[in-house]
């Protein structure tokens, strides 16, 4: 369908244009006698390129082939154009009015050789000037027309190519956002899962607050992650409740400090993707041990900005705690360059004693 958009564009081009020609001649009938044949055979070449040799060479990459086939047509074309045409069907009076008449100076009457006209005291003055040939009147015609439809054949399939790639390209990151989410999910699910394991061996009253927090995780992971963006408040509603719920696997109180300074709690954000820095920290600040650790978390946020920073400690010694994840930081990476390029900043610092995590968020396109 798109071929028969382009070949329609390309006659009335061609038909704008000899009809502007044709009024600037003064809407003269012979003008229009003349040249129609060569309208006619511009559409032939032009119909040749759309329908054969684009889509069967060009749109195949058989770049030679399609250079040999249109050089080919565009020659074949402009000689029946200049051969067979003029004596079949604009008859003999017209193929003699387009060969050149005799030179000056000579012919009947001229005066014979040697009296045309001459430079004082000097030799007689020929004058040689013929205009174009047919054949490359016509052959310009042909060629020009094909060139333009070769451009604009070209220029389209750019435009294809490029929208094919901003197609693939959001396809292809929309996969991975769900890819993504996938692995973050079920991670968190464990986790808290094997949270609720190790207090119902110690207190089945906080078991019973464990699974209500339990609850509302999974709420805001199966409902609101659904969306894309969701209010602030709901992140930091979930953040609570993963501290509520860790601190509930023991009678101790771990030095875990949040503070929040947020003036618009609608503010909207990418959900889960600030969960797994603490995530990170509560498994290898050894925060279990109390004396000596600590995990302070900060959020502040305007109309425009998210400021993200969490610190913890680090133990002297590395703690081994499972095989599981891996994938929290790189996860979020991932997700930042994705959702917010151009509108991030992350900067991760480590020591002997602590680790360190800040991101900036610009909200505003």
């Amino acid at each position: 369908m798109n071929r028969h958009k382009n070949f329609i564009f390309h006659v009335a081009l061609w038909l704008l244009i000899w009809s502007t020609a044709w009024i600037f001649s003064g809407s003269d009938i012979q003008f229009a006698a003349e040249n129609g044949l060569a309208l006619v055979f511009q559409i032939l070449v032009i119909a040749i390129l759309i329908y054969y040799t684009v889509p069967q060479l060009l749109l195949k990459k058989k770049y030679i082939a399609f250079t040999i086939v249109s050089i080919i047509t565009v020659f074949v074309v402009t000689l029946i154009l200049t051969n067979v045409v003029p004596d079949q069907i604009l008859g003999p009076e017209n193929t003699i009015r387009q060969m050149p008449g005799p030179r000056f100076g000579q012919g009947p009457g001229a005066g014979g050789p040697g009296s045309g006209p001459r430079f004082e005291d000097g030799p007689p003055l020929e004058i040689n000037r013929r205009p174009p040939s047919r054949f490359f009147i016509n052959l310009l015609l042909i060629a020009i027309a094909y060139v333009i439809a070769t451009l604009v054949e070209i220029f389209l399939l750019a435009q294809r190519k490029e929208e094919e790639i901003v197609i693939n390209k959001n396809e292809a990151l929309q996969t991975e956002l769900k890819l993504l989410k996938s692995q973050i999910n079920p991670h968190f699910l464990f986790n808290a899962l094997n949270n609720i394991y190790a207090l119902s061996a110690i207190d089945s009253g906080r078991t019973q607050k464990s699974i209500s927090y339990l609850s509302d995780m999974l709420r805001y992971v199966l409902y609101e992650c659904e969306q894309e963006i969701v209010p602030l408040y709901k992140e930091i509603d979930y953040i609570e409740n993963y501290i509520k719920l860790f601190c509930l696997k023991s009678s101790k109180t771990y030095p875990i400090t949040t503070t929040y300074s947020i003036k618009n709690q609608n503010i909207q954000i990418v959900p889960m993707l600030l969960i797994p820095f603490l995530e990170n920290a509560l498994k290898h600040s050894n925060i279990e041990k109390v004396t000596g650790t600590f995990i302070n978390l900060k959020i502040n946020a305007t109309e425009s900005s998210i400021d993200f920073e969490l610190e913890n400690s680090k133990p002297e010694f590395k703690i081994v705690k499972d095989d599981v994840g891996g994938i929290g930081i790189e996860n979020v990476k991932k997700r930042l360059t994705i959702l917010y390029p151009n509108r991030h900043e992350l900067v991760i610092n480590e020591t002997t004693e602590a680790f360190k995590v800040n991101l900036k968020l610009q909200l505003n396109e």
